[in-house]
């Protein structure tokens, strides 16, 4: 195997590639934004995303979606709410339960940056041929089905 300098992959595998590509498309994504005068986050906009796909969520899925904890998340949803993007409202079956929804201006917001969002993706992907960009999504899903099992206890290798 090659270590990073040489380019093969490390005794890690490719789980240090994944994280700094990880980085490097949030990085570029969110600076984009920031230069259109878009103040969204990448990780904003797949919380507007989400909500706009599938209706008020519970604050808990919103944790999922964002990989927070409870208290880093009731920070990011104060900050949507500043923004105007998101309201909480009690869940009508369990008090306890916060619902997130988007507001007006966040469906708004969030129709107005598919288009940039959308460029931008195309960008990244620019140059890459449509069998290696399928071949990088197949080989993501086994480790994310590897991950699924090994958590589960049921790791059939």
């Amino acid at each position: 195997m090659k270590d990073e300098c040489t380019g093969y992959i490390s005794e890690y595998g490719i789980l240090p590639w994944l994280g700094k590509t990880v980085k490097h498309i949030d990085i570029f994504i969110n600076n984009n934004l920031k230069q259109a005068g878009i103040d969204l986050t990448k990780k904003q906009m797949l919380v507007l995303k989400a909500l706009t796909m599938k209706g008020p969520l519970p604050q808990n899925d919103l944790a999922f979606i964002t990989e927070r904890d409870k208290a880093s998340l009731a920070r990011f949803i104060n900050t949507l709410e500043k923004k105007n993007l998101v309201a909480r409202i009690p869940s009508v079956t369990d008090k306890r339960i916060n619902m997130v929804h988007l507001t007006k201006h966040g469906e708004k917001v969030f129709q107005n940056t598919i288009p940039l969002f959308r460029k931008l993706v195309l960008q990244i992907q620019e140059n890459i041929p449509e069998q290696e960009l399928a071949q990088t999504a197949r080989t993501l899903d086994k480790i994310k089905e590897n991950i699924e099992n090994l958590n589960s206890g049921c790791n059939s290798n």
